[in-house]
């Protein structure tokens, strides 16, 4: 059974985004959002959301702790109930916890039978933690150490999202002048996004997973680590650019976003079955712009040392 739980540590240094006032007001059957904040020129920006309270009421807001035993009594309830099913004069099991997993040992008079129902019982273990991983927002996940563990389910929370998320980004794509192009709502956006307090995280492998947020529940408490604000913006992106190509890049202890669009000179991209992304990061507090990285992530990028999982 998968132990690890990934999250993620990020870092950044560079000129600050600041948030200048945050505030939600209760306005019957809706949650009014409102935000001011200044840019990396020091541009003081505005931005105002309603968001119904049958929205916020249906979709998550909080990251349930991944906890290994309840995940392993889980999976046993399920052998267990499967191995009163069996004839004890056709098979026998035994079940044995272990602290990777559970041990399945089965006895039959018959080695045909017993394969059988070995290969029966490893299929509802699997099924079984699957479920749970399911039930829980988690998925499985190997990291470039090729390390086991499971991590919150990143790309369902962006699916799940995208609808929630499109009043909030229509709010941004109402801010921008006429002639402005899909670069100028990325530059609002992640100005935006950067100046949201930034929480830190564990070492991805090491954490339970409870400090990653929910995009509604990063807006609720107006803080987030690198993994939530990825998700949001992927979540807000996609409700504006519903058909272009997006990918979420995992670093051993950062997250950062690509999006296919067609990039400029200076833009630092990243090729990804047969396609160019033009990256850019929405963590914070650093103001980085749309199309750059830091210099340590760009080292773990020139290295080789990321994975990445497609946006669909």
């Amino acid at each position: 059974m998968v132990i690890a739980v990934a999250t993620s540590l990020c870092i950044n240094v560079k000129v600050s985004a600041e948030q200048l006032n945050f505030a939600t007001s209760n306005n019957g059957d809706s949650v009014t959002f409102n935000y001011q904040w200044t840019d990396s020129k020091q541009v003081v920006h505005s931005v105002s959301f309603e968001l119904p309270r049958e929205t916020i009421k249906q979709n998550p807001t909080l990251q349930p702790n991944y906890k290994p035993k309840i995940a392993q009594r889980y999976v046993m309830v399920a052998l267990l109930k499967e191995s009163q099913k069996l004839n004890p004069k056709e098979a026998k099991v035994s079940l044995k916890r272990q602290q990777d997993g559970i041990d399945i040992k089965v006895t039959s008079p018959s080695e045909e039978k017993a394969a059988e129902v070995l290969e029966s019982l490893q299929t509802v273990q699997q099924t079984a933690f699957n479920t749970y991983l399911d039930e829980h927002y988690y998925t499985r996940f190997s990291t470039i150490f090729n390390q086991r563990a499971v991590k919150p389910d990143h790309l369902r929370y962006i699916n799940e999202s995208v609808k929630p998320m499109v009043p909030v980004s229509q709010a941004f794509y109402e801010k921008l002048a006429p002639q402005s192009n899909s670069r100028d709502y990325f530059a609002l956006l992640l100005s935006w996004i950067q100046s949201i307090p930034y929480n830190a995280m564990e070492d991805r492998v090491a954490s339970n997973g409870s400090g990653f947020v929910p995009p509604i529940g990063l807006l609720l408490q107006n803080s987030g680590d690198c993994d939530s604000k990825a998700v949001l913006a992927s979540s807000m992106v996609r409700a504006f650019l519903p058909t272009t190509n997006m990918i979420i890049v995992f670093l051993p202890n950062h997250a950062l976003l690509g999006v296919a669009l067609t990039p400029m000179v200076d833009d630092e991209t990243i090729e990804f079955e047969g396609k160019k992304y033009v990256l850019y990061d929405p963590t914070g507090p650093a103001q980085i712009p749309f199309g750059q990285v830091s210099e340590s992530t760009k080292q773990f990028i020139d290295t080789g040392r990321f994975q990445i999982e497609l946006v669909k």
